[in-house]
Order: C-alpha cells, then structure tokens, then sequence
C-alpha cells in the first residue's frame, strides 16, 4: 500500500485530467496495426469513478463536464452526450460511496464495471433516441470491455489519495 500524498486539487484532479485527455487523444489517432484500429475505452471514466470515490469535491464534476464535453467535440458526437454520460456515472458512484468504503480492490473493480455499463447504457440510449437508429451494440461491448481494463489506473489513482483527507475516511 502507498503512501497517501496530500490532496492538492492540481495533483488529484488537474493531472489525471491531463493524462487521461492526452490518452484519448492518443488512442484517437487513425492508427491501424495488421488492418484493426486501435481501441478506443473511455479514459475519462478512470478519473470520473477515482474521483467519487476518493471524496467529494466542488470542482469534480466541472472538470467531468469539462472531460464530457471534450469527448463530444474531439469524436464528433452530439454536444453534450459524454458531458451527462459522466455526470451520470460520477452521481452513481457518489450515491455509492458509503458503501463501496472499505471494499476489496475486486469488489471495487466490480463497481466500476458497473458504473461504466451504466453510463455507457446511458449514452446508448441518449444516441439511439437522438438519431432514431440502434447504435451497433457489438461496438459499444468492445468499447465497454476495453475501457473496464483501465480500472488497475483507477485503483492507483484511489490508493494514491484516498487517505489524504482525513475528513472523508
């Protein structure tokens, strides 16, 4: 276990951020190796989910609308889509929060499978009721497994600074 470092809101906040923005922008690149693309999770849910968790804040859910609205513009969806899909998400997990206290890193994992099946079901419903046509589910599965293997950076994340205030414990 880390040493919990102390909970500036450019260090918890402002630098995953950063990294997760640039990672999309990264993964967004039309790269293709032996003709597929590369996937393309959705790395804002990583900070969105440690952010709930590690505790509640003013300024999180600006910077998960922020990240939203971000997501919108660099993939060219509907303004506005990924902004309430996280919103969603971060709400879900501060909802949860009391309980998900003190779980294992599995249990935690399972959450996190959870929150982002809802936000990403969310958004699935938001594009099918916006362009009358079923999205491919099969594109939203392969979205949803590749970003659910980013929660070892969310654990980090929380490990990191979920024992720095201790107003929150």
């Amino acid at each position: 276990m880390s040493q919990a470092r102390s909970l500036e809101p450019w260090r918890w906040l402002g630098v995953p951020m950063v990294q997760v923005l640039a990672a999309t922008i990264l993964f967004g690149i039309p790269l293709r190796i032996w003709g597929l693309r590369l996937p393309e999770p959705i790395f804002p849910m990583a900070v969105v989910f440690a952010w709930a968790v590690i505790r509640p804040s003013i300024l999180a859910p600006l910077l998960v609308l922020v990240m939203g609205f971000f997501l919108d513009i660099y993939w060219g969806g509907p303004l506005g889509l990924w902004a309430l899909c996280l919103l969603i998400a971060y709400g879900v997990v501060l909802a949860a929060r009391p309980i998900m206290a003190g779980q294992s890193r599995t249990i935690l994992w399972a959450w996190y499978g959870l929150v982002t099946a809802t936000a990403m079901l969310a958004g699935y419903l938001f594009v099918w009721l916006d362009v009358k046509n079923q999205p491919g589910p099969l594109s939203m599965l392969w979205q949803y497994l590749a970003t659910i293997i980013l929660y070892p950076f969310t654990h980090r994340l929380i490990d990191m600074f979920e024992d720095a205030d201790v107003r929150f414990r």
